[in-house]
Parts: structure tokens; C-alpha cells; sequence
């Protein structure tokens, strides 16, 4: 959803190229269309093998190659970027502002989340002094995040044990926010951060299980929950059965975990991530009918598509943008 936002705010844009990684075949037929269909020349749509992961590793590691960066003007565009995470901030006051009445009244968020950007936002939000009583992280099937809140271990999973999900924007198990999180959970010890994840790139987890880090962690105002496929289309029909809207299914991932946590007299607050029209499989499978889209996409699927397919390879990515922006 990202890589289709940014593509369409730079494309024909003098002087500025995108170079947009995605999944091969992990996405739905609209999101894909979505970004694969842009013809114009700045706009270079590069389908991995692989997953989710494996794109924002080759975004990290061509990032922390200071000199190539520098040489090649790269910037990055997803939550990887500071100001993306700071500018989500602005929904949980403005959503805080929209259904309080005191300046001390607490509201819930419900985030659906697989990179742990949104969220993160929140988090922020509550430490910069927003009365947030609880943030709910759900998750899809893909849940190493629910592990970790619910157990103090975050376990990433190999490529090929990632789940592809009718909720697809969160088929994520390695949530680059995250760290920016635990940083701040063992006390902004970078050292310690750092270990961590040499722990991951070792065994594949750390465990905070039974430490003061993990009761840190209990006490920030986290809580979370998984949702599956049925219960997304659950979720869908129920919403639409009782409000007459109609949600994707990533926030009705957000919405299933959400209502588990629901309190009395706290205003619960789900944070919708995507147009429904995105996945209009999962709609149709839910409703029985497909769900309205946006004008001027109506034959989206059918328009001719331009993209490269290549190997989850960091060398070879560069060797690409060296032949591009040389």
C-alpha cells in the first residue's frame, strides 16, 4: 500500500526515480495492478522471490551501505524512514480529539500491524503524553508480534515459513519498528539492542521472558491478539451487518482483536489501513458481492503491466540501479 502511494505521488516527477521492491505473486490482483500498471519512465517495479522480508532486507542492506547511498542519492519511502513513522503520529491525536470530551479521557487504539510502523506511531504518541489506555496489535497468521507481547519472545520465521494471507500487507515476520521499540524497552541501551539482534541473525529469537525488559514491556500499554482468515470474513459480515460499511481485511483483523479488548466506557478506536476494493476476493467470499471502487479503477487488472522479476539478491539489486542511474 505504501509502494502504490508513493509511486503515484513521484511518478513523472524530474529527477527523482523509484524504485519500488515488492513481492512476486504476494500480493492481490488490484494492489499489484496498482503499482505494475504505471508506465511512466521514472517508475521501475522490481517483483521479488520471496516475501515481504526479504524486500526490506535488501532495502536495509543497500541503505547501510553508506558509501553506495551516498554515491547514489538513496533515500528510503517505507516506516524504515523516521518521518513516515512521525507523520503517522498525527492519527492517534486526531483520533484522540475526534470522541473525547476531557483532557484526561483515555481511548483505545486497535492497530492492525505487520511492520510495526503504525503502531509504533502510537506508542510514541502515548509517550509524548497522549492519554492512551491501551494499544491492541493484532495481527494475522503471521504472528511473531502476538508471540512476543504475549510471551516475551520474538521468534522470526524463515521465508518459506511466512504464511501468504488474505490480509497480505502484514505476511510479515521480521517488523522493522520493532527494534526501535525495544530500544527503548531495555532503556535505550543500544549495546543491548545490538545483542539482541545478533541473537536473531544467530538463532533466529530472543527470549525477554522473566526480566525487568519483558515487565517493562507489560507495563507500555500493550496488549495484542491474532485473527485468521475466518475470522476476517466474520468480522467483514458482522460489521457490515450491523453499520452497513464495508472493511478490508486487514482492519478486519484489527477490528476481531479490538472487540476482544473492548472496555466499558473507554472509546475504542480501529484504525481502518486500506479500501476494501484492494481485495475484493475476500469481500466477495465475505458478502457475496464485490465492494464499490474508486472511480477511474474499474478495469485496473486489465491495463498492461510493466515490472522486473528478480532474485532476493543484494548484489544484483545494486548491479540494477547501478545500470539505471549510471
Amino acid at each position: 500500500d505504501t509502494g502504490s502511494s508513493v509511486e503515484y505521488a513521484m511518478r513523472g516527477k524530474r529527477g527523482i526515480r523509484v524504485f519500488m521492491l515488492s513481492p512476486y505473486q504476494k500480493m492481490s490482483r488490484f494492489q499489484t495492478a496498482q503499482m505494475f500498471s504505471l508506465q511512466e519512465p521514472n517508475i521501475f517495479n522490481l517483483a521479488v522471490r520471496g516475501v515481504f522480508d526479504d524486500c526490506q532486507d535488501i532495502v536495509k542492506a543497500v541503505s547501510n551501505d553508506a558509501a553506495f547511498k551516498a554515491d547514489y542519492a538513496i533515500g528510503t519511502v517505507n516506516s524504515i524512514n523516521w518521518a513516515r513513522v512521525a507523520a503517522q503520529i498525527v492519527y492517534y491525536f486526531k483520533g484522540w480529539l475526534a470522541v473525547t470530551s476531557r483532557d484526561d479521557q483515555e481511548v483505545s487504539f486497535a492497530v492492525p500491524s505487520g511492520n510495526f510502523g503504525n503502531i509504533c506511531a502510537g506508542y510514541i504518541a502515548k509517550r509524548m503524553g497522549l492519554p492512551i489506555r491501551r494499544l491492541i496489535l493484532a495481527t494475522n497468521e503471521n504472528n511473531v508480534l502476538d508471540e512476543f507481547f504475549r510471551t516475551g519472545v520474538y521468534r522470526v520465521r524463515k521465508t518459506h515459513q511466512v504464511a501468504q494471507t488474505s490480509s497480505p500487507s502484514m505476511d510479515i515476520s521480521k517488523a522493522s519498528n520493532f527494534e526501535r521499540f525495544i530500544y527503548d524497552a531495555v532503556g535505550r541501551d543500544p549495546e543491548r539492542t545490538r545483542d539482541l539482534w545478533r541473537q536473531i541473525d544467530s538463532r533466529g529469537y530472543f527470549d525477554l521472558s522473566g526480566t525487568d525488559h519483558y515487565r517493562r514491556v507489560q507495563e507500555s500499554g500493550f496488549v495484542s491478539g491474532c485473527s485468521t482468515h475466518q475470522d476476517r470474513l466474520d468480522t467483514i459480515r458482522r460489521v457490515y451487518r450491523e453499520s452497513g460499511l464495508i472493511i478490508d481485511t486487514h482492519t478486519a483483523d484489527g477490528v476481531k482483536v479490538g472487540w476482544s479488548y473492548r472496555e466499558q466506557g473507554i472509546p475504542l478506536i480501529c484504525l481502518e489501513t486500506a479500501l476494501p476494493a484492494k481485495f475484493e476476493e475476500s469481500i466477495v467470499e465475505a458478502l457475496g458481492r464485490p465492494p464499490q471502487r474508486p472511480a477511474g479503477y474499474e478495469n485496473l487488472e486489465t491495463l498492461p503491466q510493466r515490472f522486473e522479476v528478480m532474485d532476493a539478491d543484494v548484489r544484483r539489486i545494486k548491479e540494477y540501479l547501478i545500470r539505471q542511474l549510471g
